[in-house]
């Protein structure tokens, strides 16, 4: 990939979608190209086939996806599967068939087995069973990977994969609905710490380790793998180190200001003990993380309070 490569961004306005376009703008990359919802429906086969025959695409970076947390993924197995499925089918097949040089199909931490070896290297792929709460989304994200692995395999392609572990930065979700932990604790912690509360309600016993990396983190990833011309195949991107969500819970009430208690609601699913990744395959190409989580958690609650209008919130 160089300066003058057509770069498209599918799923710009969303958190990872827009990290990509602010690293992108500040690397001197300035032919990328976006479409919005409205004009570019990816469930429909014929327009995306017609969009990369006009726009003669150099690059693909697949960062459109039906996403949300627990509650989303366990009422809507059925919407998460068919969605992302038809979008990555009709994406990454109209960028073999238009000959685009390079595509990165990003997926998630999730396709991993709920009882895996720490940390996860990408090998342990398909070893053993899922996590129920996120079944359908984990399983169109393993069928989006094999799916660039088959068309390397087949065509020659050098497709690339990369496995995120949880995502927070700006433009995230904090919907309660459809919200991941980290921007959901930030919400009801600075709701709480609106209304006086002297608790502040988690999801579960907090005992589970989760592992986060912000999103700018994320999108330096991408380049540093867009960089390099001999790269295919499959790429965890974390940052190394995980936490309990109780603790979590506890710094982002140190950063948002809430000084009550955390009340646990165990009868509320874990999910998965622990996921932590294995991130040497890409730390040996010279990547590593550099937003702490406490530097990021403070400039992710800024942008939510920056946003509080999208919200339905007051700001303190």
């Amino acid at each position: 990939m160089n300066k003058s490569s057509r770069i498209y961004v599918a799923g710009h306005k969303g958190m990872v979608g827009s990290a990509l376009l602010r690293r992108l703008a500040s690397s001197g990359y300035h032919h990328v190209i976006t479409a919005s919802r409205q004009s570019l429906d990816l469930l429909d086969q014929r327009a995306v086939m017609d969009f990369f025959a006009r726009e003669h695409i150099d690059v693909v970076l697949l960062a459109a996806a039906k996403v949300g947390g627990i509650h989303a993924n366990s009422t809507q197995p059925a919407s998460f599967l068919y969605e992302n499925l038809v979008i990555e089918t009709n994406v990454i097949h109209a960028a073999f068939k238009s000959h685009t040089q390079k595509l990165v199909f990003f997926g998630s931490s999730c396709i991993y087995p709920k009882l895996c070896p720490q940390p996860i290297k990408e090998d342990y792929l398909l070893t053993s069973a899922l996590e129920q709460t996120n079944e359908a989304y984990a399983i169109s994200k393993i069928a989006g990977l094999k799916l660039c692995e088959a068309y390397n395999k087949q065509y020659g392609t050098r497709f690339i994969s990369v496995m995120p572990t949880n995502l927070y930065g700006p433009n995230d979700n904090y919907d309660l609905q459809g919200s991941h932990v980290l921007a959901a604790l930030i919400r009801k912690a600075h709701e709480a710490k609106l209304n006086g509360l002297e608790s502040l309600p988690v999801w579960g016993s907090g005992l589970p380790r989760r592992e986060f990396l912000h999103v700018d983190d994320l999108a330096s990833a991408v380049l540093v793998l867009l960089s390099n011309d001999l790269v295919e195949g499959m790429f965890n991107v974390g940052y190394g180190k995980d936490i309990a969500i109780a603790d979590l819970a506890r710094l982002i009430c140190d950063v948002v200001g809430f000084s009550g208690s955390l009340k646990f609601d165990s009868s509320k699913p874990d999910g998965t003990p622990r996921k932590l990744l294995d991130v040497s395959k890409l730390a040996a190409l010279g990547w590593a993380p550099t937003i702490t989580l406490r530097e990021g958690i403070a400039s992710t609650y800024a942008d939510f309070e920056n946003n509080v209008q999208r919200t339905g919130l007051a700001s303190a």
